[in-house]
């Protein structure tokens, strides 16, 4: 039998020092694996405005959302994402989905299109992708809401 490696130890000794760094982290702190299945309706012309619905999914828990994306910038168009999805990061309790994310956009799209948006509200990151169709194009900067519905 091996004995094991000197960088196992090392890496050990890291991750055991960053866990007394972090002080007194319970289970309940955990990372949850949050998901968003969501549909979007949206125009624009300058001015940004989008308005859906969605459910998240917490492990075994699903919380009902609604959705407002507004934003102003150089854009046009007009586009529905039907097959949403969204995947969240560092969540440690359901609720902590809700609230108002910052959102930078630039797209292009024609007829059938697709999308992809990078949010962020705190520590808490939303990665949103989409399939739909319509007709955008622009740059924009604004903010994506999501509420208890």
């Amino acid at each position: 039998m091996k004995s094991p490696s000197k960088s196992r130890y090392v890496l050990a000794a890291l991750v055991g020092s960053l866990g007394l760094a972090l002080g007194s982290a319970t289970a309940a702190e955990k990372d949850l694996e949050c998901k968003l299945d969501y549909t979007l309706d949206g125009w624009s012309l300058v001015y940004e405005e989008a308005t859906g619905s969605g459910t998240v999914h917490c492990g075994k828990e699903s919380l009902p959302v609604s959705i407002k994306a507004r934003a102003i910038g150089a854009t046009v168009g007009k586009w529905k994402v039907d097959k949403g999805r969204g995947r969240f990061t560092d969540v440690h309790a359901i609720d902590e989905v809700l609230g108002k994310y910052v959102k930078a956009e630039a797209d292009v799209g024609v007829v059938k299109s697709g999308s992809a948006q990078l949010l962020t509200k705190g520590t808490v990151s939303l990665a949103l992708a989409g399939t739909g169709e319509g007709v955008t194009i622009g740059v924009d900067v604004g903010q994506f809401e999501l509420s208890p519905r």
